[in-house]
């Protein structure tokens, strides 16, 4: 067997031999359209193929075998050989994570504007560039707006959500999902053919379905096998992943499950004393954890049994907490350890999410507490108990339950509501107008950038969608986006000096009271 590691000697060359079939496609179709765009975002889980397909594009762009029509590179050229061999000058890879600065990119941007020292493009790929501090990313920006035509970018990153908005607004994404079990075969089949290794499809299989997704730790698994010499049948093969699985995060969630607290620490033990960390232990269970919740919630399939919604979510809450708690513990798997034995004996809150048509009626005041507890109340708490105790059994509030619009009637209701829990949301939205309601998603058009800003605060958003979800009976977003102010009849006063003098509306003096108290007078 080679020096090299199996899954760098058999990294897919060409477009055709990309494993992730989605990626393939997508791929294959922007090429053979002619027209590459000059910045790409590739976006998915470590292992999926990002960094191979983005050494391909660099060969298409610059294989000197290529005509006017973009298609497969060569392979055979000084300029597709130097890039597999990662010696081209023309093709700089560079690691957010340890030149992640405003100089770093910097450098970069000075670099673009020289021509391509024997290419016929400049390919700058840029892996894990969520990590770029914001600085370094805005500079980034401005270079992305108006590159040069000899320069092309591909960005790749496990956390594309980390990138800012504007850089993912001016990139072409791919999207590379977690590899299948038929995706992670074929890869797997593609070595042991040029090793001329003789192997089942199950046993390829069977390695398939412990890589979880990754065409790289696939190739690993196998040519650990391979260099232990083992045996590659079905046997074999299932009793070292197993050996080599160290935890297994649904036998522990199934222990927590039952409820079983002595069998859950001596799993958390097993582990650890097999050399897991607790962090690794923890995301994992966090990320089965996140699936099942999307499969509850009607995205994904990674159904999760023994658990209803609320026991996943208040899990995930508790399991966040113990993550934040590991780096001050004396003892590092403890955190976990309490935080299995609380689950285990009922010590942590489990609260049933509401239907839709019943937040209205919990959207103030989310924890009641017993008098006992209660500490002493803030001004907007005592303005929600008033509202509260203000609403007579016989004056019902109106429903608009299944509304197709926010009408001036429902408008201000919503004001109303928003008023006695905090004035100064109520005040802002009177310099707002609703757009438009699709059942889920309220668009609000505001007339001025501050009000825009205070009402995008987490804080403020926050009651303010609340409020709109118990009055329009759903889930409701709210989004804010800057529109003009409209024609209003203006109040005059005259003096002796001039006249027009334009004031402002009677209805704004809350609005600018709120601005005297942000301001000062």
């Amino acid at each position: 067997m080679s020096s090299t590691t199996l899954y760098l000697k058999y990294r897919p060359q060409k477009l055709e031999e990309l494993d992730s079939e989605a990626v393939r496609e997508s791929l294959k179709r922007i090429v053979t359209s002619g027209k590459l765009p000059q910045a790409f975002l590739f976006a998915g889980p470590k292992g999926t193929g990002k960094t191979s397909a983005a050494r391909i594009i660099a060969k298409i762009l610059n294989c000197e075998k290529g005509g006017k029509q973009l298609s497969e590179p060569c392979g055979r050229c000084s300029q597709c050989i130097s890039i597999s061999e990662d010696s081209n000058l023309d093709v700089v890879e560079m690691d957010a994570a340890s030149h992640r600065g405003i100089d770093d990119v910097r450098t970069l941007r000075d670099a673009v504007a020289l021509a391509p020292a024997k290419a016929k493009n400049k390919i700058y790929i840029i892996d894990e560039v969520h990590m770029l501090t914001t600085e370094a990313a805005n500079a980034l920006l401005k270079t992305l707006e108006e590159p040069p035509d000899h320069v092309y970018f591909i960005l790749a990153t496990t956390n594309p959500e980390k990138l800012i908005e504007t850089i993912r607004s001016r990139t072409t994404t791919l999207l590379f999902r977690k590899a299948s079990p038929q995706e992670i075969v074929r890869s797997l089949g593609r070595v042991v053919k040029g090793e001329k290794i003789k192997v089942s499809t199950e046993v390829l299989a069977l390695i398939a379905k412990a890589a979880s997704g990754s065409f790289r730790d696939a190739v690993k698994i196998l040519e650990q096998l391979l260099s232990e010499k083992r045996k590659l049948d079905e046997e074999t093969v299932s009793d070292f992943l197993f050996q080599r699985k160290t935890f297994d995060v649904d036998s522990f969630l199934l222990l927590l499950a039952k409820k079983e607290t002595r069998n859950a620490i001596l799993e958390i033990d097993s582990a650890v004393s097999s050399g897991v960390s607790v962090g690794n232990l923890l995301m994992g269970t966090l990320e089965r954890l996140r699936g099942g919740l999307l499969a509850v919630s009607g995205v994904g399939e990674e159904t999760l049994e023994g658990f209803k919604k609320g026991e996943i979510i208040a899990l995930i809450k508790l399991f966040s907490k113990t993550v934040k708690e590991l780096p001050n513990a004396p003892i590092e798997e403890l955190p976990l350890e309490v935080a299995a034995v609380e689950w285990c004996e009922g010590k942590v809150k489990v609260s049933n999410p509401l239907p839709s048509q019943e937040i209205g009626a919990k959207i103030i005041g989310e924890v009641e507490q017993k008098p006992e507890e209660r500490v002493a109340a803030t001004p907007q708490e005592t303005a929600v108990q008033d509202m509260k105790s203000s609403i007579a059994p016989s004056q019902p509030s109106p429903s608009f339950e299944g509304v197709k619009e926010v009408n001036d009637e429902v408008w201000k209701r919503i004001l109303a509501t928003v008023k006695p829990i905090n004035t100064s949301i109520e005040a802002l939205l009177r310099a707002a107008k609703p757009l438009s309601y699709d059942g889920k998603n309220l668009t609000l058009g505001v007339f001025y950038k501050f009000h825009k800003e205070r009402l995008e605060d987490f804080h403020h958003r926050r009651i303010l969608e609340e409020v709109a979800s118990g009055i329009l009976g759903s889930v409701t977003r709210v989004t804010c986006i800057l529109t003009e102010h409209p024609v209003k009849k203006i109040q005059q006063l005259e003096t002796p000096q001039k006249k027009d003098v334009v004031l402002t509306e009677g209805g704004d003096e809350d609005i600018i009271r709120v601005a005297k108290e942000i301001f000062g007078n």
